[in-house]
């Protein structure tokens, strides 16, 4: 169900009891949920805007936004969009370019934008549709003193074949502790986000360079034998139905040993007031097999309707939402580990911030750099796109291969019958672009 909180009652343009409003469409991240309590005392205060949420999971989200900006219907002004997302929704027309808000906003200052979240986020004409909320790229989460406990060692740089091991001899190390967790839970963007990097690291790709479909073969074979015998074997509990949020769940519950997944994700299990493991956990680099790193690289990041007529207004959300200034007001309201990093250069040179995430800033700033969205892998693809293939038709194709590999995950079927079917399924996507 859709979590609705708003500042007003009515709808984008004039609040309900006279100002001005703007909607936004929103995915229900912990940094998300931060934003939405800060809003009402620190922007609407402040411009006399107020800001009418719908809050959603990822996969809601995506449908919702697809939705309204393909029909551009101007039900909501700003939603909250991913570097997948915006380039194929600039190309066509759905989003406001922001290039003329940014030059005269001085206080967003675009050139503190780390380069491979502004280069995720400009469209083929060169301009700039979105803001980055946050940035990320991905890796392994491990809890140190299990480990120490344990007499085991975590490589700074890990193989797959090594984590595999370390969650085996993990596994039970506390009473109904599990030794990895990966998501399980369908979904083009939950599932298959670590699952694509895995595939991409074992020499795997969903597509090669002229369009040639390689969901059945050998390396997308291995990979994802691999992905699912270790989460059947080692992993979390009701692992078909966890995704990111379970997953945090459970590692800042003391469920699992590992986790490899979002940097994002650090804050939270840094933050004693909602985590048991506080201090308590090691971050090292993504797993790899054949490729020297294998990190994915992610943003959520604000973007205006085009059929927004309140796109001034939006601007003023987004320059707060996406700014230093946020920044600050969350480390100084909620505390440093907490803010919505990954984004701005400025932010790992913050003294502040360093010193609160001292265990995950350098590792997550050295993910993001690393990650190369244009070879992720051992062979040229036809689009840009580390976890994902950046075509429209992702979005069905990798959700729809996504059930099948989490109903292996869940025991219904095996993966060689699930990619049999995702290959015939890409198959028809490729068609289209040969």
């Amino acid at each position: 169900m859709a979590l609705v909180a708003s500042g007003c009652a009515g709808a984008g343009g004039t609040a309900a009891g006279g100002g001005r409003s703007i909607r936004v469409l929103m995915v229900n991240n912990p940094q998300m949920e931060d934003l939405r309590k800060l809003t009402a005392q620190h922007f609407t205060r402040k411009t006399g805007i107020h800001v009418n949420f719908t809050v959603l999971p990822e996969n809601d989200l995506r449908d919702k936004a697809s939705q309204e900006f393909s029909n551009q219907a101007g039900q909501y002004d700003v939603a909250t969009l991913t570097n997948y997302e915006v380039p194929f929704y600039a190309k066509n027309g759905w989003l406001a370019p922001l290039d003329s808000h940014v030059a005269k906003d001085r206080a967003f200052d675009r050139g503190d934008i780390l380069k491979p979240m502004a280069e995720s986020l400009t469209g083929a004409d060169g301009k700039l549709y979105a803001a980055p909320f946050y940035g990320e790229s991905s890796f392994l989460m491990y809890r140190k003193d299990v480990f120490k406990a344990k007499h085991l060692t975590m490589p700074a740089h890990p193989t797959w074949q090594q984590v595999a091991d370390l969650a085996a001899k993990a596994d039970g190390a506390k009473p109904g502790m599990r030794g990895i967790c990966l998501r399980g839970q369908p979904g083009w963007g939950e599932l298959f986000a670590p699952l694509t990097t895995v595939v991409n690291t074992f020499g795997g790709t969903w597509f090669t360079k002229d369009w040639k479909a390689q969901v059945n073969a050998k390396p997308f074979q291995e990979a994802t034998r691999f992905y699912v015998d270790l989460v059947r074997k080692h992993g979390e509990a009701g692992a078909s139905h966890a995704g990111f949020t379970e997953c945090l769940n459970d590692m800042s519950q003391s469920k699992v040993a590992m986790w490899y997944d979002a940097t994002s994700g650090a804050g939270a299990l840094e933050d004693p007031k909602q985590s048991k493991v506080a201090g308590k956990i090691g971050y090292v680099s993504a797993p790899v097999k054949k490729t020297d790193s294998s990190g994915w690289l992610a943003t959520w990041a604000w973007g205006v309707e085009k059929a927004s007529k309140n796109q001034d207004d939006a601007w003023k959300f987004l320059s707060w939402a996406s700014g230093k200034g946020y920044e600050k007001l969350v480390g100084d309201k909620l505390g440093w580990s907490r803010i919505p990093a990954g984004k701005r250069t400025s932010t790992y040179e913050n003294a502040d911030y360093l010193k609160a995430a001292s265990a995950f800033a350098r590792p997550t700033l050295k993910a993001i750099n690393a990650a190369d969205p244009r070879n992720p892998g051992v062979q040229p693809r036809p689009t840009a796109g580390i976890q994902f293939v950046g075509i429209p038709e992702f979005t069905s194709l990798g959700t729809q291969v996504s059930q099948r590999v989490s109903s292996a995950i869940a025991g219904q079927t095996t993966v060689p019958a699930a990619l049999e079917q995702g290959q015939e399924l890409a198959e028809r996507v490729a068609k289209k672009y040969r």
